[in-house]
């Protein structure tokens, strides 16, 4: 039964992916989500509904619009399988931990996650169309899951650990402006709520996760590849992804760290 609500999840999120696609390209610039239909940014020409098949649909144009024949990047079937690949671990972890109650508001955090981080990464931007509707529409699903499994607890700890986060991301903006931009203390609370709703070392791992890639890969970045200051990425794109490794696996990392500790 697990499999084959992993299979279908994974299978709705490659179409989710596709939508992300048109997000992380139009949000930025202003424009509308929802019109016009999907179509090539160089000649304007309408995507076919059998070309706007997630993935496939790059298969078939083999790469290039099929009007003007400019090159159609690969990062849109990328991401599309990334979104899939995402939405089924999530499914996957969540269902097996027991916690199906809470895989809508999970995959939603994973879908949060992906088109901040690919923003980001681009345009150096954290829109408050997203951040700021994330936490109540996380909440709100978070809060069903909490009812439906009879453990108000879970939401009582998650908003604390929103509202922890949220004040260490705001002081840490204030006494060091230059290491993380607003956006980011904006994104937070959405993640401090979905991390500390599983429990509170899932929190500390995520929390921990983000500083130490976003150090580790920027240090050798400006030592390996002499990269400055302003050329690497930004810290948004690391939050995402220390929280989705929590999600994953924060509490076994969570385990394995204080049996190492108690061995010690």
């Amino acid at each position: 039964m697990i499999v084959l609500l992993v299979v279908m999840t994974t299978l709705w999120g490659l179409a989710v992916g596709s939508f992300l696609n048109v997000v992380v390209y139009r949000l930025p610039r202003g424009e509308s989500l929802v019109s016009p239909p999907s179509h090539c940014p160089r000649c304007e020409q309408p995507v076919r509904n059998r070309h706007n098949v997630p993935v496939l649909g790059w298969l078939l144009l083999r790469g290039r619009c099929r009007s003007c024949r400019a090159p159609v990047s690969p990062s849109y079937p990328a991401v599309e399988l990334a979104m899939a690949l995402l939405w089924g671990l999530v499914a996957y972890r969540l269902w097996s931990d027991g916690l199906a109650w809470a895989v809508p508001a999970y995959l939603a955090v994973a879908f949060v996650c992906v088109v901040l981080t690919v923003i980001d990464a681009t345009a150096r931007l954290l829109p408050n169309r997203i951040t700021y509707p994330a936490f109540p529409a996380v909440a709100l699903l978070l809060l069903g899951a909490s009812l439906a499994m009879h453990d108000l607890g879970r939401m009582q700890r998650g908003l604390l650990a929103a509202l922890v986060t949220t004040v260490l991301f705001l002081l840490l903006f204030l006494v060091y402006p230059g290491g993380m931009g607003f956006g980011d203390v904006k994104f937070v609370p959405t993640l401090g709520l979905a991390l500390g709703w599983l429990s509170w070392s899932v929190l500390a791992v995520g929390i921990f996760a983000a500083f130490l890639l976003g150090g580790v890969i920027g240090v050798v970045a400006m030592v390996v590849l002499r990269l400055g200051r302003k050329s690497l990425l930004p810290f948004g794109p690391w939050l995402a992804t220390g929280a989705l490794l929590a999600v994953l696996a924060g509490a076994q990392i969570a385990s394995w760290y204080g049996n190492a500790l108690l061995r010690a």
